[in-house]
């Protein structure tokens, strides 16, 4: 069944057994409002009701940027002062760095031993985004990306992961291999259940059904607010309206959604009946998007200001958060070893 938590739904059992999150995000470059809008805000709510664990995934970053790993480090700030700035409270979420807990390697190697290829080859998340990058050939990483994700989850004993509808696939392939581990071997790793985020993801600026910084079409958490509102003015709105007192059509309106996402309810009645009157043009929507952006922004840059002049305390709270991360991933690697009988204990 699925049990409703404010904007999400789990896929699962009574809601009081589970205790734990693993949730983050592929240090690419700095986050922007799809992020937010898909899963940091949420990540802030959950933090005061769940253990929450952050992974910034370095090494899966490099199943897509393999060629430059020397941009990583910055990447990992950014992304890590984006996190702050949102309010995620390192009291409250462990943020980790994913390379400096090299348990979760070793783990994806053993649970690479239980997945065959043809699960893989067809695993519609990973097919998707084979087909936008053009790859003709996968990588072993890129490939065995969704086995990665696997070990990041177990490893921590999530009993839940924060997904969008199109990330389900992973969790049922996590579940299966955490399944197959446990009948195996005799293993007590627990079997994590999907935490559906029921925001719909974010357009580009574009239209495009997708905000990403590789379309160009993203607007940044960290951009000024010269250059969000520059964006927000060549966003894509209904192509059919010429004149602002044209009626319009807010659901293929790329301004509205955003309207959507971010405003509040008597604002979003208020634009989608004017724009189907005719009664408010698309400048004077954008500038009113403009305002309720730059409203939600402002207290994030507050933050942010804070810690770019205290830019050790951003790698404090990652040392901090790694090396918990480290003991409780050696715990349970040692505990997978054992099941396994490959704890040779040598003098």
């Amino acid at each position: 069944m699925d049990l409703k938590t404010g904007n999400t739904a789990i896929a699962g059992g009574p809601e009081f057994k589970y205790k734990r999150i693993l949730t983050g995000d592929r240090p690419t470059g700095p986050l922007h409002l799809g992020h937010y809008a898909g899963s940091l805000r949420n990540r802030v709510r959950l933090q005061d009701k769940y253990e929450t664990f952050i992974l910034i995934a370095d090494i899966q970053a490099l199943t897509t940027n393999f060629e430059h790993p020397e941009n990583l480090k910055e990447n990992i700030f950014l992304v890590a002062l984006d996190y702050l700035s949102c309010g995620i409270n390192p009291d409250l979420s462990t943020i980790l760095i994913q390379s400096m807990v090299p348990e979760i390697s070793e783990l994806t190697t053993l649970f690479s031993m239980l997945v065959s290829v043809n699960p893989l080859k067809h695993n519609p998340t990973i097919k998707t985004e084979a087909k936008e990058r053009g790859y003709k050939e996968l990588t072993y990483g890129f490939l065995g990306y969704p086995i990665s994700q696997t070990a990041d989850i177990a490893i921590f004993k999530a009993d839940l992961v924060p997904v969008g509808m199109d990330q389900l696939p992973h969790i049922e392939l996590a579940r299966k291999i955490v399944r197959k581990f446990n009948e195996l071997y005799n293993g007590k790793l627990i079997e994590p259940f999907a935490l559906i985020d029921k925001f719909p993801r974010l357009a580009g600026l574009d239209g495009n059904l997708k905000m990403s910084k590789s379309y160009g079409n993203a607007i940044n958490l960290s951009d000024s607010f010269d250059l969000i509102k520059s964006k927000i003015r060549s966003a894509l709105t209904d192509k059919n309206r010429i004149h602002p007192t044209d009626k319009g059509n807010p659901k293929i309106c790329t301004v509205y959604s955003y309207h959507k996402a971010f405003s509040d309810e008597t604002l979003i009645k208020k634009t989608e009946y004017n724009c189907k009157n005719g009664k408010i043009g698309c400048v004077k929507c954008k500038e009113n998007l403009f305002e309720v952006i730059k409203k939600l922004l402002e207290p994030m840059n507050e933050r942010r200001a804070f810690y770019l002049n205290y830019k050790d305390a951003v790698w404090d709270v990652l040392s901090t958060g790694t090396k918990k991360a480290g003991i409780i991933a050696s715990e349970t690697l040692k505990e997978v070893k054992e099941a396994m009988k490959i704890s040779y204990n040598l003098p």
